[in-house]
């Protein structure tokens, strides 16, 4: 039986029974922590990476690294083409109709496709590393850099194949081990190593490169562990026209992402003044901690998403969406919260001129929120087919991004441009709303949606009456404790107004897993020597 999806592609139904609800929101939640607490390791990590490099190196070859690592990014990311998002949808797809022909077909072309064109960027950039060098950042100390790090190119572009491909499993662990622990350790390992007899720049680009290739090891044995790659190369099934019109797009709209951030950094510094881009540059840092959860939750929900559309239950897709969402929502607006009622304080941490950002980061904190609170309806239209969609909506945002900002910029300066970025998020994720609307005829809202937001408005109200009747000041402990009461009076809000069966499984699923944890340690108790 055959029928057809988003952009005409067709379908082959699949003998494998699909996954209960259960199973998948179980699935999710539990990819959704090893991201998170792997993403909070990296960042972890690239600190003390950072402070490392800054002490060893010194700020003029610490800046030659950094242009040089994004230099390398830019070409790995032109060569990947969008090729590791589209191998999540595709391995996921003939993952779960038991298609191992198109399975292994998809990693090759995948592989393939992008090692030709690594191969192309790192010559390029090996190439014309002396004219970028001297022409673009006026530094000929740049040249020989670029070139060491134009060897890179292909390792960076494997290794981002191969976690798209391992995230296709829906096994997250899988990348969080390999990319978010055994790179940053092997970094931070080799370059304390090497610190002591006086690290120099290219010892830190290789450094960085065999850190990567550790990861690409470790990504290889995985995925090989998932489906064996020990077979003749002609027994896969190639579909390049699927693969590339699904990719494209993608990449293009990834690129314009990836440049949005980019073109208002450089509009705030060319319109208003240098010094507004840097306090705007760390109220979006702290903006990022409220996007943890829905990041990597929305990560671990994609390779599930095109499985159940796959298997058209669309009633499971509904419940999906629904509870993702509601999850989205509710770690989200806590974060919310903390940042609206104390952004002056936040900011402080960074030093009393940050303070001037404080309305800037409520207004970015209210994108965050707009991002949250219309759900996953982005992941939908990529893992479901609707690429097109996907770039026609990044150019809708950029082009808001873009009015708004040449509009607000010269008169309002950073907060002119969080109202542009809050417009963006706006239209976008409004856009995707409907558009899975009017696609599956499903919302992200249930009635329990609500309960999440009467807990955070009750307890919003609660803090403000505290604060009127007995008055707190503004040192660090008493901000403390006014965060930890709001977020502990948000969460038994929560608990008071009852789970959901989805979130009861959840807490289940924990509680017994340490019960049988607690269960193995008390019979082998660890016996203490005197």
């Amino acid at each position: 039986m055959t029928s057809s999806i988003a952009d005409g592609e067709k379908l082959v139904a699949s003998p494998q029974p699909v996954a209960t609800f259960e199973q998948n929101i179980l699935q999710t939640a539990k990819g959704g922590s090893y991201l998170f607490f792997g993403k909070l390791f990296t960042f972890a990590s690239r600190f003390i990476v950072t402070l490392l490099l800054t002490r060893f190196l010194g700020p003029a070859d610490y800046g030659l690294y950094t242009v040089a690592l994004s230099a390398a990014g830019l070409a790995s990311g032109f060569a990947l083409v969008g090729l590791d998002t589209t191998l999540v949808r595709y391995v996921a797809l003939y993952a779960s109709r038991r298609d191992e022909q198109r399975l292994w077909g998809s990693i090759q072309l995948g592989l393939g496709i992008s090692m030709v064109l690594s191969a192309v960027w790192s010559a390029l950039l090996f190439g014309f590393a002396h004219w970028i060098a001297v022409n673009v950042f006026h530094d000929v100390r740049l040249a020989p850099v670029l070139q060491l790090v134009s060897f890179i190119v292909p390792v960076l572009g494997l290794s981002n194949l191969l976690a798209g491909a391992t995230r296709g499993f829906k096994h997250m662990e899988d990348m969080v081990i390999a990319q978010n622990f055994a790179q940053p350790l092997v970094r931070v390992v080799l370059i304390v190593a090497l610190a002591f007899a006086g690290l120099n720049i290219f010892e830190a680009i290789i450094i960085y490169g065999l850190a990567d290739l550790t990861a690409s090891i470790v990504l290889l044995y995985f995925l090989n562990k998932r489906f064996s790659l020990r077979r003749s190369l002609s027994s896969a099934r190639h579909e390049p026209r699927a693969i590339l019109s699904y990719s494209i797009p993608m990449w293009l709209s990834e690129l314009i992402t990836t440049f949005r951030g980019s073109i208002q950094t450089i509009l705030l510094g060319s319109l208003n003044t240098v010094f507004t881009v840097g306090i705007f540059s760390v109220a979006n840092q702290i903006n990022l901690f409220a996007d943890l959860v829905q990041t990597s939750m929305t990560m671990a929900v994609r390779p599930i998403i095109v499985e159940v559309h796959d298997m058209r239950n669309r009633e499971q897709l509904r419940r999906l969406y629904q509870t993702v969402s509601k999850w989205l929502f509710a770690f989200n607006f806590p974060v919310f919260l903390v940042v609206i009622l104390f952004p002056t304080e936040i900011l402080s941490v960074f030093g009393k001129s940050f303070e001037q950002g404080a309305s800037a980061l409520v207004l970015l904190s209210w994108a965050s929120l707009v991002d949250a609170g219309t759900g996953m309806c982005g992941a939908i239209l990529d893992m479901t087919g609707y690429t097109k969609l996907k770039l026609t909506n990044s150019i809708l945002r950029l082009g808001t991004v873009l009015v708004m900002s040449i509009w607000l910029i010269p008169t309002q300066g950073m907060v002119g441009a969080a109202y542009a970025a809050l417009s963006g998020e706006i239209v976008v994720n409004f856009s995707r709303l409907a558009q899975v609307y009017v696609l599956f005829q499903i919302l992200p809202y249930s009635i329990s949606f609500l309960k999440p937001v009467f807990a955070g408005l009750i307890a919003l109200g609660v803090m403000l009456l505290m604060r009127y009747w007995i008055g707190f000041g503004s040192n660090g402990l008493e901000v403390v404790f006014q965060m930890g009461f709001l977020v502990l009076m948000y969460i038994s809000l929560v608990l008071i107004f009852g789970l959901d069966q989805a979130d009861r499984t959840i807490l289940n699923r924990m509680k017994r897993r340490t019960s049988r944890k607690l269960g193995r340690e008390s019979k082998n108790p660890k016996v203490l020597k005197p």
